[in-house]
């Protein structure tokens, strides 16, 4: 009867750290989505013409255009905005795969999950990207480098509500950035 009695706490003992674990790894989970709610990644066409700043999830927050961009040719200015866009996207996503990995830890190793994706849809080695953009470790953001030759010009806003963020996500809709969560959780207990 003993030794079933101490399996029997051996077993319970091993759900209780299971259970901590699980309280640990979820007590930041607000800070957490607050950081990726307010998420930004910003990219810059290599002429410095197009600036792209994406979000969450990779949603595109604003585009602007500089006097030079807008006199590029349509094809031209099409492709260095494509190019820019991706960076943006691209970027916001190792931010964001930065983020849980801070909070939820790197069990899962996410960022090096983004960076290998990263680096077959970009055709280069993950040492690459790394050399590019870091490691995808989280760091304070350097303070942003303005451009005298930047338009105040935007596709995504008009001058009323520019230097305005978006509202956080309602309640009651999942945002891009919560339905990655919960497919990441879901994944993990499979």
């Amino acid at each position: 009867m003993s030794a079933e009695f101490d399996q029997l706490v051996a077993e319970f003992e091993k759900f209780q750290s299971k259970i901590k674990n699980v309280d640990d790894r979820f007590a930041n989970l607000g800070q957490l989505r607050n950081e990726i709610a307010s998420l930004e990644a910003t990219a810059t066409s290599a002429d410095r013409s197009i600036t792209v700043v994406a979000g969450p999830g990779g949603a595109i927050k604003d585009i602007q255009f500089t006097e030079k961009a807008l006199g590029q040719q349509p094809q031209a200015l099409s492709s260095a905005l494509l190019t820019t866009i991706q960076q943006a996207v691209a970027e916001a996503a190792r931010k964001q795969a930065g983020l849980v990995d801070e909070h939820l830890g790197d069990d899962a190793q996410l960022s090096e999950q983004v960076l290998q994706a990263q680096a077959e849809l970009f055709g280069t080695s993950v040492e690459e990207l790394r050399s590019q953009h870091g490691d995808g470790v989280r760091r304070q953001p350097a303070e942003e480098e303005y451009h005298d030759d930047y338009s105040q010009r935007t596709v995504l806003s008009s001058g009323a509500d520019r230097g305005t963020q978006a509202p956080p996500p309602s309640a009651g809709g999942s945002s891009a950035g919560e339905e990655f969560l919960q497919n990441l959780f879901n994944e993990e207990d499979r």
